[in-house]
């Protein structure tokens, strides 16, 4: 019998990739370890979700009204609005 393959998602999986000019968990790990804070990949990705989740609570609580952790987390982690909020920071230039 042949192993699971596992759980894959439509959407697909987000990542902070040169794709759209932004570095890889394990790239910005690096250079916060250069810059003398101690981190790995697994953190980078876990402070960079935690940001993603505080925005998308607000949107939802903003748009929907009823803010359920399961839809925040579904939202946070979705590429689409990772890109999307990429995009509005861009044009505010921050």
């Amino acid at each position: 019998m042949s192993m699971p393959k596992g759980f894959k998602v439509e959407r697909g999986y987000a990542t902070v990739s040169s794709d759209s000019g932004g570095l890889g968990y394990r790239e910005i790990a690096e250079r916060m370890c250069e810059d003398g804070f101690k981190m790995n990949h697994s953190t980078a990705r876990n402070i960079f979700i935690s940001a993603m989740r505080k925005i998308a609570e607000d949107m939802v609580k903003l748009y929907d009204g009823d803010h359920d952790k399961g839809k925040v987390d579904d939202i946070c982690i979705d590429p689409r609005f990772q890109l999307g909020v990429s995009e509005a920071m861009r044009d505010l230039e921050i």
